[in-house]
């Protein structure tokens, strides 16, 4: 399951300069961040752009995120968050880079050149290609003059929309990394996997319409096995949708609309927020893409859903579209997106199955009951068995249930099973539980979950105010940049530092094998 990671996202889509002015939490930060500049590494050829602020409920202060550049070019990975308290003192910096930058701006390799090299990264069919732009790399915490190349057309399967980012190194011409913006997953209806349910439609004259106005407006379309071309949005006669079978269309179109009504819910009633951008909208969603397709993916604001082997296994079920619609949450509150590469792919992809889990729970549904297993329902591998285990992911016989010096280096859908492995030691324990065995890595020491409701909401607050676009696992160079950092930041937050969470989470991060420079606890 993917989403879109657009390079380019870290640029708000209003005035910057305009949108500053107009918050209440920014004066105080950018006062904080000119007398601090050293902590997030800054020089005199640095500016930092704002980018959105989030006021802080559990500690009386403001987050406030910033965008940078390094003598006019954009810094990708150079994001910060400037953390102040009550009154906008000054609290600390999340920082994403681990030394001041110092970098030649002028490139030894052309942008022909470069172009040529990105598309030869492309395995699909190329359609086009957007102008190359210049920029300073810093997704590894140093920076490096690198050209940004966006290659567009369907990629190897035939069928999915493609809009490959190629960072090549300006001076060397070498490959620094790639990611795609299309991040995919490998009144009453009839549901697919979570049976009768009720769906909020409008009437529009004689007929209903699948817009659901008490959620922000979402709509659910027919895409009829195109891959492109409109989309028919959904009418019924009688406001009862589907019959529960694959051969009514509008069977899927009720899942998909559950599913983005109760992830709309979850994350209003638990985690405060009104939808994907915090601005009360729904999102539309689009069932019946291409032929056969066994995929679903977040694109530009947008759910999309094959209907998988033979179309008979629509990629509806609830845990995956909270999964999708969950790629536009870390979308939005980080600056630019996780960078979909690496380490902080992998926290981008375990965001995504911890919170389509976490909705899944929410919505106490007995036909669909909350499980740590993601899409056990769809049949994806042909089995029966689902797409991951978070309790044991490498179940799977691919995903990393623990860290190693590896984890950097393999798919962003693998190297996920580290956070997801964590998330689940850290709310429900390791050992036997009634998900699933977990064993722990090594021979660290066994962890005593705390429960969902705090593993969730400290996991929220982590990527809400504190991850950068660049935060990984393990960081030597700037160690402050981590998963574990960060969380054990949130924990202290919201329970206190040292308190039992606290003591959890430092745990259950080493019982997956990632270790940390934190303090230990009496």
């Amino acid at each position: 399951m993917d989403e879109p990671q657009d390079a380019t996202s870290a640029e708000p889509s209003v005035d910057p300069s305009a949108a500053e002015a107009a918050d209440p939490a920014a004066a105080p930060a950018r006062k904080a961040l000119d007398a601090h500049a050293g902590d997030v590494r800054a020089t005199g050829e640095d500016r930092f752009s704002f980018y959105g602020s989030r006021l802080d409920d559990a500690g009386g202060g403001a987050h406030v995120r910033y965008t940078r550049t390094y003598r006019g070019l954009r810094v990708h990975g150079g994001d910060i968050v400037v953390h102040t308290g009550p009154g906008g003192a000054y609290k600390g910096a999340s920082n994403s880079l681990a030394k001041p930058l110092q970098v030649d701006i002028t490139p030894k390799v052309s942008a022909t050149d470069a172009m040529a090299a990105a598309k030869s990264h492309f395995t699909g069919k190329v359609a086009g290609t957007g102008a190359p732009r210049l920029l300073i790399d810093a997704s590894t915490g140093v920076g490096r003059l690198a050209w940004e190349n966006v290659v567009e057309g369907v990629a190897k399967d035939g069928q999915t929309p493609s809009r490959l980012h190629v960072l090549t190194d300006a001076h060397s011409g070498g490959l620094i990394s790639s990611w795609d913006e299309v991040e995919t997953v490998t009144g009453s209806g009839n549901s697919l996997y979570s049976g009768k349910v009720g769906i909020d439609t409008q009437k529009f004259g004689t007929t209903f319409r699948l817009t659901d106005t008490t959620h922000g407006r979402g709509t659910v379309c027919d895409m009829q096995h195109q891959e492109s071309g409109s989309c028919k949005l959904f009418t019924d006669a009688d406001n009862t949708w589907g019959d529960g079978k694959t051969t009514d269309p509008a069977s899927a179109a009720v899942d998909a609309a559950y599913g983005a009504a109760v992830t709309f819910d979850y994350f209003k009633s638990v985690h405060g927020r009104r939808g994907i951008g915090d601005n009360g909208r729904g999102v539309p969603s689009r069932v019946h893409f291409g032929d056969a397709y066994v995929n679903a993916f977040w694109d530009r604001g947008q759910m999309t859903y094959g209907d998988g082997r033979d179309n008979t296994h629509p990629l509806v079920q609830l845990d995956i579209a909270g999964h999708e619609m969950s790629h536009g949450i870390t979308e939005k509150s980080v600056s630019g997106d996780l960078t979909y590469a690496g380490e902080s792919g992998g926290l981008n992809e375990a965001t995504s199955d911890i919170f389509g889990t976490m909705v899944e729970f929410y919505a106490n549904n007995a036909a669909d009951p909350g499980d740590y297993q993601i899409g056990e329902k769809i049949d994806i591998n042909g089995n029966g068995t689902p797409l991951r285990y978070m309790y044991n992911p490498a179940l799977d016989g691919e995903s990393h249930s623990c860290w190693s010096t590896a984890t950097a280096g393999v798919d962003v859908h693998l190297s996920s099973g580290v956070a997801n492995h964590f998330f689940f030691d850290l709310a429900e324990g390791t050992g036997k539980t009634a998900f699933g065995t977990s064993p722990v890595c090594g021979s660290a020491a066994g962890v005593t979950g705390i429960g969902r409701a705090k593993a969730e909401k400290i996991w929220y607050r982590a990527l809400d105010v504190y991850f950068t676009s660049n935060t990984a696992y393990v960081n030597a160079e700037n160690p402050g940049n981590t998963a574990r950092a960060y969380t054990l930041q949130a924990a202290a937050d919201l329970y206190g530092s040292c308190g039992a969470e606290y003591k959890a989470v430092q745990k259950a991060w080493t019982a997956v094998n990632v270790a940390g420079a934190d303090a230990a606890c009496a």
